[in-house]
């Protein structure tokens, strides 16, 4: 039973970041400096994953899409959301925060959702589809919704712990 508390631990903590973005770096390099947080700056099948994306991601970030829509991660453990900081709020970075986890935002089997423009979100996701089944698009309009921590399209599992024991 531990264990399923735990997990439904797991699913419900959220870890968040803020990235200094443009024009302190520009997108390019703000997104390798995610993909090396993520990744813990280890080479593996998931940073070469996320490497493959880099230009279409440094479109969305270059659209500012992650400002105030997070790209969010979600694993086996703590789900992630990354926020980019932009213009002044980036050169002047108090509100950056971009230091490593105490966790493997990668661990199990990860997924992530990058928030894009309506009027990109069809070729993002169809380029997005030619690298990756674990990373796509949704509408930033939908802001953090289920559906966009779940970008598999089915519902995850939650137990009601309360229920359960009683």
């Amino acid at each position: 039973m531990h264990e399923i508390m735990k997990k439904e631990l797991d699913m419900t903590t959220v870890a968040s970041r803020k990235f200094r973005s443009i024009p302190y770096r520009d997108a390019i390099h703000t997104w390798a400096a995610i993909v090396d947080l993520l990744t813990r700056s280890n080479q593996s099948n998931s940073k070469r994953e996320l490497e493959a994306v880099a230009g279409i991601a440094a479109s969305c970030i270059a659209d500012q899409a992650p400002k105030d829509a997070p790209i969010i991660i979600s694993c086996d453990g703590p789900r992630t959301r990354i926020y980019c900081l932009y213009d002044e709020d980036a050169i002047e970075g108090s509100d950056a925060k971009e230091e490593a986890f105490g966790f493997d935002p990668l661990k199990g089997d990860w997924r992530l959702s990058l928030p894009c423009g309506k009027d990109d979100l069809s070729w993002v996701q169809s380029a997005l589809k030619k690298h990756s089944s674990r990373i796509s698009a949704r509408d930033l309009a939908m802001g953090i919704t289920d559906q966009a921590e779940n970008s598999t399209g089915t519902k995850e599992l939650t137990i009601n712990i309360k229920e359960f024991i009683g």
